[in-house]
């Protein structure tokens, strides 16, 4: 599709090289109209409009760095996501060009790499896993290939030192600052792109560390060919060197585009003398008041010209606004088996998570098992209540000690948007592989728990009884733990995901029928008792312990000596069949299948609102 450019003679392959080009490039932002395409075709009186960038012309060449400059707010982050494809054609005016023809989004994002300002890395990986997984999801190559090729950025990237170090993170020191920003800077070199677009890659590095990494760049584009675009901030003497062309932004506009010495040779003709310790960028900034071009046409001028050009690109299906066939470099099964390994990796490396949960289900049991030791050999008149209460009260346990893994959900998701919007792998693959992990690591946890406090609550000591007790259990904390996945793609950070879990685990505990029953339940709210995660498996613990041939035979009350309910009698006053106790298992996996299928719907809805 892209017509290749001539490589140079030290490149390690004659590649595809890639020109980037933006040709009137304007972007505006509405509000509270988010998207521009609808603020055209239907106005709304009430919103208002920005303009992000205005006319942008510049160029990136193979072999070249393309800096991108400004004060805050001058628009650099914005460019940089348009020439970059995040922002999607339909929503600017202009055009974004990748070797004379109209970009592919779709397309550029998978031969090109994206590095954000955040460094989103998993911190319990060694520098090596990192680059490791990542090569093996974007490499078709196979597993030996792929460490070759993690070997030789190691030794790129000046990361064997460390590459058996741990990522780390605020809590636990891992590698230092310049480090991460190489590590982040080497998960999208893996797959050697053509282009590289950095978000301040030197930003919150100590002067050091940020030439290192210009230098490493620097080196990319000469010796491979690459298009290097990248946006700095106040960069150093040294590091201003190695830029090959300055793009300068100023309230969106551009006020110089080409060498460093072109930009000086500009401002001395203005009239200004730059001062012997200030460099020639940091002072053309602190005067963009007298580089700015004049413009005649109005702002609104300016939106109506945008929205002729959105709205003739449209009519002439120039713009495609719909998500691309993406190629993976794996089959799904094999993504499943290499997430499933890096979120291994993630969750038995979390002592908060997996030694936390182990010990909370294993203490728990025991003392909830001697709170509650030998319930059954009660008194008949509070023995009934005391096993009812204890069932109430392990669901409460179970179903509300399971949010503790929204944080990693919350961390995983950032990752998870940025791979898969580079078409690493499917995101079926990831909830998949995320579920498979699970269910061996919480079938431990429910083990941990009934197998002290079935025995010490003295529940029917028959084996199939305990068995089918562990099945419940277990399956109840599949389903909230598939619960807190889904509700985790929603939910924008941590307190406002507990906050919603707790509020809906609460209704549903209160809709069980616990406290009130079915029959009492208003008819607008008796959808809440269908849907309710405490109602099936409390009943399932009520036909366990009652029904059976011998349950159904246990006197649950005397009066004068003569047995008055029994366990059947119980059951049928509670409107439990036998038959109910398998349905109900059955209805309790169809919420784990269910909610793990919402996820995957929200997060490619997410993902699609991330590419357009």
């Amino acid at each position: 599709m892209e017509l290749p450019l001539k490589a140079p003679a030290s490149s390690r392959d004659m590649k595809i090289q890639y020109e980037i080009k933006a040709k009137k490039l304007s972007y505006w932002l509405t509000r509270p109209v988010d998207d521009l395409i609808s603020w055209c075709f239907w106005r709304d009186a009430t919103a208002t409009s920005k303009c992000i960038l205005k006319n942008v012309n510049c160029e990136a060449r193979p072999g070249e760095i393309l800096a991108i400059a400004g004060p805050s707010g001058a628009g650099k982050t914005t460019l940089l996501e348009a020439l970059a494809g995040i922002i999607p054609p339909a929503k600017l005016s202009g055009n974004v060009l990748v070797n004379n023809k109209a970009m592919d989004p779709g397309h550029f994002r998978r031969v090109s790499g994206y590095i954000a300002q955040d460094e989103f890395l998993f911190p319990v990986l060694t520098v090596e896993e990192t680059l490791m997984y990542s090569a093996r999801l974007r490499l078709r190559d196979p597993h030996d290939k792929a460490v070759i090729r993690v070997k030789e950025l190691l030794q790129e990237l000046g990361l064997e030192r460390v590459a058996n170090a741990r990522i780390g993170d605020e809590s636990n020191r891992g590698i230092s600052g310049g480090e991460k920003r190489r590590v982040s800077i080497g998960v999208d070199l893996v797959h050697d792109p053509a282009v590289l677009l950095l978000d301040e890659p030197t930003s919150g590095l100590d002067s050091a560390s940020a030439l290192h990494v210009a230098m490493l760049l620097k080196s990319m584009a000469a010796k491979q060919g690459k298009t290097i675009v990248l946006t700095v901030h106040q960069p150093g003497f040294r590091i201003l060197e190695l830029f090959d062309r300055m793009l300068l932004l100023s309230n969106g506009t551009v006020l110089h585009h080409g060498p460093l010495h072109l930009l000086e040779q500009r401002l001395r003709f203005k009239g200004h003398s730059i001062p012997r310790h200030v460099n020639v960028l940091e002072f053309a900034i602190d005067v963009t008041e007298a580089l700015v071009m004049d413009t005649e046409e109005s702002e609104d001028e300016d939106i109506e010209q945008v929205c002729d050009d959105i709205r003739r690109n449209l009519q002439l299906g120039n713009v495609e606004i719909e998500e691309h066939n993406i190629c993976y470099a794996n089959s799904q099964f094999k993504e499943i088996l290499i997430l499933g390994q890096r979120f291994s990796n993630n969750i038995y490396r979390t002592k908060q998570l997996f030694v936390g949960r182990t010990v909370q289900a294993l203490l728990a049991g025991i003392v909830l098992g001697t709170i509650f030791m030998n319930a059954a050999s009660d008194s008949m008149r509070s023995k009934l209540q005391t096993e009812i209460g204890f069932f109430a009260f392990s669901l409460t346990f179970l179903l509300s000690s399971t949010t503790e893994g929204l944080p990693i959900y919350l961390q995983e998701r950032r990752i998870l948007m940025r791979e898969t919007s580079r078409g690493a792998y499917r995101i079926s693959s990831y909830v998949i592989s995320n579920t498979m992990v699970f269910i061996p690591f919480l079938l431990f946890v429910a083990l941990l728990y009934t197998s002290p406090v079935y025995w010490l609550v003295g529940l029917r000591r028959e084996i199939d009884a305990f068995v089918y007790f562990t099945v419940v259990v277990w399956m109840v904390v599949l389903m909230s733990n598939s619960f807190v996945a889904c509700f985790s793609t929603l939910v924008p950070d941590f307190i406002m995901g507990t906050s919603l879990i707790a509020g809906l685990v609460g209704s549903f505990f209160l809709f069980s029928g616990y406290f009130i029953s079915k029959d009492d339940i208003p008819w607008y709210w008796i959808f809440m008792h269908y849907l309710s995660l405490f109602k099936y498996p409390f009943e399932c613990f009520m036909l366990n312990e009652y029904g059976g041939e011998k349950g159904r035979k246990r006197c649950l009350k005397l009066v004068e000596g003569e047995c008055y309910l029994d366990g059947e009698g119980f059951l049928k006053q509670q409107g439990l069949k036998e038959s109910q106790k398998w349905s109900n298992i059955a209805v309790m996996l169809s919420f784990i299948i269910g909610y793990r299928f919402l996820s995957i719907l929200i997060l490619r809805y997410r993902s699609y609102r991330t590419k357009c």
